[in-house]
């Protein structure tokens, strides 16, 4: 496997290297990914203004970074000890803290307007019992924000689930649904899709562009460019066609 790790971090700050187990910036080629996750904290991020956030397993930080800009208190919570030690280092301000500690027993009750929780639950072996334990620490009227792949355009047709090794189970949008209304009695999901350039190329691929890159020897410079190029806004959440979309997220409110 590939080893890339990240470029041109702050000085003290100690790069990480990509696992596969979590998406990060500052890596070109990982660029579609972090984009990708990263768009779906801007859209919680728009909502939670004024808010006290907790983002449960929130790995390198950008995410709680990016809802930190619009909350006034933000938690960053990660079990693993060299994400916490480079998301304190590099994001730092007055309204951000981070912890360490498990998402299944980490907060008080009542505590927060909004939890947070990204691309995580297919990680769980009891996603229900999270789930409830998330609810827990909302106070009133605060709304639980939870994403996943959807399984139908991660894995191959047909296959139960991916061959990432850390996914335990991936959903389809009815799945995922039933999933978070068997806690919450209230629950919206959307679904991440590609939108302008990715779209494009989207539309590209399905007209043979794999075979005339590879033909012309443009794949590796093509790529090269493209990828690091993509931006958050080539990405939209919608709640219909759900089938098709890259991931969920499900708002959730008890």
């Amino acid at each position: 496997m590939n080893v890339y790790v990240q470029e041109n971090q702050p000085p003290g700050v100690p790069p990480l290297a990509l696992t596969g187990e979590r998406t990060l910036p500052d890596v070109p080629a990982e660029n579609y990914w972090f984009r990708r996750h990263l768009v779906v904290y801007e859209w919680i991020a728009a909502r939670v203004g004024g808010g006290r956030v907790l983002d449960m397993a929130c790995g390198e930080g950008y995410g709680s970074n990016a809802l930190a800009q619009r909350a006034s208190g933000v938690v960053g919570l990660d079990a693993n000890p060299d994400a916490y030690e480079h998301a304190r280092l590099r994001y730092r301000a007055r309204n951000l803290t981070f912890a360490r500690g498990l998402v299944e027993t980490f907060g008080e009750a009542g505590s927060f307007d909004a939890v947070v929780f990204l691309q995580t639950i297919e990680h769980v072996f009891d996603p229900v019992a999270v789930l409830e334990h998330l609810g827990s620490l909302l106070r009133p009227g605060g709304v639980v924000y939870v994403s996943t792949p959807n399984v139908l355009t991660l894995a191959p047709p047909g296959a139960e689930k991916s061959a990432n090794p850390w996914h335990l189970r991936e959903y389809r949008a009815e799945e995922f649904r039933s999933l978070c209304r068997s806690v919450f009695p209230s629950v919206e999901v959307l679904g991440v899709f590609h939108a302008r350039k990715l779209r494009l190329h989207e539309l590209a691929l399905t007209l043979g562009w794999d075979a005339v890159h590879a033909r012309l020897r443009l794949t590796k410079p093509f790529y090269d460019r493209f990828t690091p190029a993509i931006a958050t806004s080539d990405f939209a959440l919608r709640p219909d066609r759900l089938d098709g979309a890259l991931d969920f997220l499900a708002v959730c409110r008890p």
